[in-house]
């Protein structure tokens, strides 16, 4: 079946955080570490005007969500968001969303993409050219640190 990336609609926000908050918890956290993440992680009104979202459609099916905040100033880019439905996993999706990130990246001419990334999910980012270049504190876990990450494109 064929996935189509394309941008999300205002009354798909709950669909997204739903997709975002699945993935999250199929890295084994429980429902107190979920809990902890919800407004950090769900997609709201605001964010989705403010912010640039992609969602991966298989025949009307949201399986994956990823962000991209662009600050032009520095011409750096955050992905704040980038999970696939763990139903989904393993076919592909991550790579057609990389590819919008990417490309969107080139478009906007940043010289650098940066994220916090999950633990379980280092290994996916350094597939994908990202490096290890620091620690950063958890938005929603008070005490956690994440691994920073971040990559030159152009």
């Amino acid at each position: 079946m064929s996935i189509l990336i394309r941008r999300p609609n205002f009354d798909e926000i709950a669909i997204m955080s739903d997709v975002i908050l699945r993935s999250k918890r199929a890295n084994g956290y429980d429902d107190a570490f979920m809990a902890m993440c919800v407004k950090e992680l769900s997609v709201t009104v605001d964010r989705l005007k403010r912010r640039e979202y992609w969602v991966a459609d298989e025949a009307g099916v949201i399986c994956g969500v990823t962000c991209l905040v662009v600050d032009p100033k520095n011409a750096t880019g955050e992905i704040h968001s980038f999970f696939v439905d763990p139903n989904h996993q393993r076919k592909g999706i991550g790579r057609l969303l990389w590819d919008t990130i990417l490309n969107h990246a080139n478009q906007k001419n940043l010289t650098k993409l940066h994220l916090d990334s999950d633990p379980a999910a280092v290994k996916f980012y350094q597939a994908l050219g990202f490096e290890i270049v620091g620690e950063t504190p958890s938005g929603s876990i008070p005490g956690r640190v994440l691994p920073l990450m971040e990559m030159v494109v152009g």
